[in-house]
């Protein structure tokens, strides 16, 4: 239908495309289902002690992180304020990412240190 009207009549009118949308609605809600139902049946069917211990870490590392991260009110490009609490949040993504980056690249350095020691 897209195709048959060509690029011109979508823009100018938006015909066409109410439909195609609530299909990617619909598919995503699947998928999304798909994943919660697939994640929780293999968090019960697996080790649940090692997957809350995971879980526990993770948001140590979540905590620690927005711990250090400091929110500033900054003004953006377009005109806007982000605000304070905005600000900490991305800092706390941000100090997570490093944080979780460091212990990977240890991670590695360390396995590949003990395997060239092992032989």
């Amino acid at each position: 239908m897209i195709i048959a009207k060509g690029d011109e009549a979508i823009k100018a009118t938006g015909e066409g495309v109410d439909g195609i949308m609530y299909v990617a609605y619909v598919i995503f809600a699947l998928v999304l289902l798909f994943v919660v139902v697939f994640v929780l049946k293999g968090i019960f069917a697996g080790d649940l002690k090692k997957t809350l211990m995971s879980v526990g870490a993770f948001a140590l590392i979540v905590v620690i992180a927005y711990v250090l991260s400091d929110g500033v009110e900054t003004e953006l490009r377009e005109g806007g304020m982000l605000s304070a609490s905005g600000s900490k949040w991305v800092g706390t993504g941000l100090y997570t990412f490093y944080i979780l980056a460091i212990l990977a690249i240890g991670a590695m350095v360390f396995s590949g240190i003990k395997k060239m020691t092992t032989r």
